[in-house]
C-alpha cells in the first residue's frame, strides 16, 4: 500500500492526519494525491457543490496594510473606488439576483479593521431585508468584530462569518502589521460563540512554505473551520507583492488535494485568483475541491456563476449548502 493509500485509508476511519504526515503526503506524486483527495470528497461530502458570492458592501481607504490587498490605504493602486456601507436597497438587489441564478449563499464584504457598532446596526437592517425576501443564506465578512456584535448579526439573520487566517501564524507578520493572527483567532471564535459558522482559509503564493500552508489549514481544523476558501495570489500592481509568480495549476490542485485530507469533510472552495488558472480551477475540482465563490471578487473580475453552474453539471455536482454546523 501506498503511503497517499494509507493516509486516504486513515481519513475514510475518521482519523486526523498530523502536520508530518501531511508534509510528507504533499510530496507524494499528484495524479495519485488528487485521485486520492477526490474520493475523499465523494465518500465525505457527496456531489454537493457549495456555491457562493460577494458583494463589495463597503470599498477602500482600509487602514489595514495587508500586502496583497488593492484596497489598502497604504499603497498606491489602480482601485480609486471609495464609497462607505451600501444601502439595504443596493444590497437587496443584488441578493436577489443571485437568488435568481442559482446561488445559495451570498456574502456580504466590508473594507477595513473592523465595522463601528452604527455600522453593524445598519447592515443588520439590510439583512434582515434580505431573510424577509430572498430564499438566500446570508454570510458577513466585517473585520475584527466581537461577540456583542456577532450576536445582532446573527438576530439579524446571517448564518456565516468569514475572517482569512491568511497564512500560518509564523508567516502572518510578514503579510500584515496592523493587527495579528491572535485577533483573527479571537474574532473566529467569538462568531463561533455567537452561534455562527465560521468560513476561513487563506491565500497562496504570498511566499509562504508548503509546511505554512498546512498549519494555517490544521489550525482553521482547530478552530472548528468546515468552509475554507483558496484564493491564489493576484498580484495587484502597487501592492508589495505586485512581482510574485501566480501559482501553477499543479502547485493549486496539489494544495486543494491536501486540504481535503486534512478536513475531508469540509467545503474547500476555491475563492480569489481562481481565473488565473489555465483551466479556471476544474481541476481543482477533481482534486477535492467542492466549493467556490463565483462572480466577481472585490476589486477584480471573477467567473460567472452561469459559466460556473454549467462546470458544477458538466463535473456531476449539484448546487447544494454544505457544512453548515
Amino acid at each position: 500500500m501506498s503511503f497517499v493509500d494509507e493516509m486516504k485509508e486513515k481519513v475514510l476511519k475518521g482519523e486526523c492526519l498530523t502536520g508530518k504526515e501531511a508534509i510528507r503526503l504533499s510530496e507524494a506524486p499528484l495524479l495519485e494525491l488528487q485521485m486520492a483527495a477526490d474520493e475523499i470528497r465523494k465518500v465525505m461530502c457527496g456531489n454537493s457543490f457549495d456555491i457562493c458570492t460577494i458583494i463589495n458592501g463597503k470599498c477602500g481607504l482600509c487602514s489595514e496594510d495587508c500586502k496583497y490587498c488593492a484596497q489598502s490605504a497604504h499603497y498606491t493602486t489602480a482601485c480609486k473606488e471609495t464609497y462607505p456601507l451600501l444601502s439595504t436597497e443596493e444590497i437587496l438587489e443584488e441578493a436577489k439576483k443571485n437568488a435568481g441564478r442559482g446561488v445559495l449563499r451570498y456574502s456580504i464584504v466590508t473594507s477595513g479593521k473592523r465595522l463601528s457598532d452604527k455600522e453593524v446596526d445598519k447592515v443588520c437592517e439590510s439583512i434582515r431585508e434580505i431573510k424577509k425576501k430572498v430564499n438566500i443564506e446570508v454570510c458577513v465578512s466585517f473585520g475584527l468584530l466581537n461577540e456583542t456584535q456577532f450576536r445582532k448579526i446573527k438576530e439579524a439573520g446571517a448564518s456565516r462569518v468569514h475572517c482569512n487566517l491568511e497564512s500560518s501564524s509564523r508567516y502572518f507578520s510578514e503579510v500584515c502589521t496592523t493587527h495579528t493572527y491572535e485577533e483573527k483567532i479571537e474574532t473566529l471564535k467569538a462568531a463561533k460563540r455567537a452561534g455562527l459558522s465560521i468560513c476561513s482559509g487563506g491565500i497562496l503564493g504570498l511566499g509562504e512554505s508548503m509546511e505554512d500552508r498546512i498549519d494555517m489549514v490544521l489550525t482553521a481544523r482547530e478552530l472548528g473551520v468546515k468552509s475554507i476558501p483558496v484564493n491564489l495570489l493576484n498580484p495587484i500592481p502597487g501592492t508589495p507583492y505586485e512581482g510574485r509568480t501566480p501559482l501553477t495549476n499543479e502547485e493549486a490542485c496539489r494544495c486543494v488535494a491536501l486540504f481535503r485530507f486534512l478536513i475531508p469533510d469540509g467545503a474547500i472552495r476555491l475563492a480569489g485568483g481562481r481565473g488565473l488558472l489555465g483551466d479556471k480551477g476544474e481541476g481543482c475540482f477533481r482534486s477535492g475541491a467542492n466549493a467556490a465563490i463565483s462572480g466577481d471578487m472585490l476589486t477584480t473580475a471573477g467567473i460567472t456563476v452561469e459559466t460556473d453552474m454549467e462546470l458544477i453539471r458538466k463535473l456531476g455536482f449539484e448546487a447544494k449548502l454544505c457544512c453548515e454546523e
